[in-house]
């Protein structure tokens, strides 16, 4: 596929029209095969046992997939999620960022599906894979 927006714009479009959330993250990798974000991790992250909390996670995932698919049709900021399913599978490891490895199994006109698989840094194990579909709106 081919990239509309490289990692540098995918960061500046977060700042600019998330800067909520923008400074959570940063887009390690936009290329053919996907996005790569990184969930800074801080103490607001964590729940109770020091691990990162499933709301953390599901950001993570939700903020790569959007990326991911911006990459591909440009800065559209009323791209939705309309569906997310996740799986927790191991325990985060502590005291590390988290990284959504996202990619765009099928994009369409109005919708676009992808999967994201959740990394602690350094982790070969996955630590959550989510399924995600997002509604583009109408040109």
């Amino acid at each position: 596929m081919t990239l509309v927006m490289d990692t540098a714009a995918l960061q500046a479009f977060l700042q600019r029209d998330f800067g909520q959330v923008a400074e959570d993250f940063t887009v390690e990798q936009a290329d053919a095969s996907g996005v790569t974000l990184r969930l800074r991790v801080a103490a607001r992250h964590l729940r109770p046992g020091g691990t990162v909390s499933g709301p953390a996670m599901f950001g993570l995932a939700d903020v790569a997939m959007y990326l991911a698919i911006l990459s591909r049709i440009g800065p559209v900021a009323l791209a939705v999620t309309t569906n997310c399913a996740m799986d927790f599978m191991r325990k985060p490891q502590a005291g590390v960022d988290l990284l959504g490895r996202a990619r765009v199994l099928k994009l369409g006109r109005r919708l676009a599906v992808g999967d994201v698989l959740l990394f602690s840094e350094g982790g070969s194990e996955p630590v959550a894979r989510a399924g995600l579909t997002y509604a583009i709106p109408a040109a």
